[in-house]
């Protein structure tokens, strides 16, 4: 068996679909299933290496224009290297793969979607390209996504729902880890405050600036803190002066990766306020359950975002753009002891039963025998 992993990027590139493609990739040839990438460069070279022995084949490309790169060797390279897999494993929204793959010689192979999320921002655009993305899912042999609730509600997932199966995203719990030392800096520079942590860029469906203006129905025992880069720092920030809220919300900018635990470990409540469907998952929820955190995220049509929080269960669900529901949940969680032992102990459980690496890898390799029978 011989998988082609076909994405956007792949790190060192940062971001969600990057971290899962890097993930299902390390574990397959862990597993002695031979896998490979293809995926476009940041810039106007062709790169090809090998990672712990399996090829990343990284194309030029002319830059990225409406979230897409615009790299035409991907087609030709496709082209020339198809026959040597089973399966191709399509990372999608990625317009600029599907096209490679309608041009691709598809005989005898297998097609794989992995639906992380519909196309959301560029509208106009979509109308062009749906007739090409129409093909691709009637090509496909599965149609992976990352939630029972994004098939039901996903316009287009719900007309291929026979095709479709429900494989939950999974991090490898020894991912991040946490320094005591470090944790108790944190604390003690924030003493006697709550903790809210957020995640994420800095970007519009983030719904960030509807945590921040939450601190203002928040007491001072709170503090809220935000990581991340992007280019919505500028509004933040404005939003924390303009509300007079330096004092309750700090934008620590981007967090390494080896300092992530420490935050995590350090927060009271982790909090995930999107407004927007482009967020699908939201994998930084999961990486707080491992640190057994209470969630508060947000109820986003179309999104599974509140299928990973559990309601009730491992956090609270709120309804989007609405500060004063963050601040209410905060307080629901906090001012119950027993409730929010209750939620800490539930995420942990979440966690372990849905959210591991290990049986989201088990649960493709087991979609691939089946669709090579």
């Amino acid at each position: 068996m011989k998988i082609l992993q076909l994405g956007k990027f792949y790190p060192p590139s940062t971001g969600g679909i990057q971290t899962v493609m890097y993930d299902i990739t390390e574990v397959l040839n862990n597993n002695d299933v031979i896998c490979d990438v293809l995926c476009s460069n940041k810039n106007f070279t062709y790169k090809e290496e090998y990672i712990n022995n399996y090829k990343v084949m990284r194309t030029k490309t002319f830059g990225v224009y409406f979230s897409t790169s615009i790299t035409l060797q991907m087609i030709f390279k496709l082209k020339k290297i198809i026959k040597q897999y089973d399966i191709i494993h399509v990372h999608l929204p990625d317009p600029m793969a599907n096209l490679a793959l309608f041009f691709a010689n598809l005989e005898g192979k297998k097609i794989i979607l992995h639906w992380h999320s519909d196309i959301i921002k560029q509208k106009y655009l979509l109308k062009l390209y749906e007739p090409l993305q129409s093909w691709m899912m009637k090509k496909a042999d599965k149609i992976i996504a990352t939630t029972p609730k994004y098939i039901e509600e996903s316009k287009y997932l719900q007309k291929y729902k026979d095709k479709c199966a429900p494989i939950p995203i999974g991090i490898d719990e020894n991912k991040l880890i946490s320094n005591a030392n470090k944790v108790n800096k944190i604390k003690e520079k924030y003493k006697d405050k709550k903790i809210i942590f957020s995640l994420g860029r800095l970007v519009y469906y983030k719904g960030f600036e509807y945590l921040i203006k939450s601190a203002k129905y928040l007491t001072n025992d709170y503090i809220i803190l935000i990581g991340g880069a992007g280019p919505l720092k500028y509004k933040l920030n404005t939003i924390i002066i303009e509300n007079g809220l330096e004092n309750k919300v700090k934008l620590l900018g981007r967090i390494e990766d080896e300092e992530l635990g420490n935050y995590y470990e350090a927060s009271h409540i982790f909090c995930l306020p999107s407004i927007v469907k482009s967020e699908a998952f939201g994998i930084v929820q999961i990486e707080a359950m491992s640190f057994g955190i209470p969630i508060v995220a947000t109820r986003v049509d179309g999104s599974g975002v509140d299928w990973v929080n559990e309601d009730k269960i491992s956090g609270i669900n709120v309804e989007i753009q609405n500060p004063e529901a963050l601040a209410s949940a905060f307080n629901d969680i906090s001012n119950d002891k027993i409730k929010y032992e209750k939620y800490c102990i539930n995420a942990k459980e979440r966690f372990q039963n849905l959210f591991l690496r290990k049986e989201m890898v088990n649960n493709i390799i087991h979609l691939y025998k089946e669709v090579l029978l």
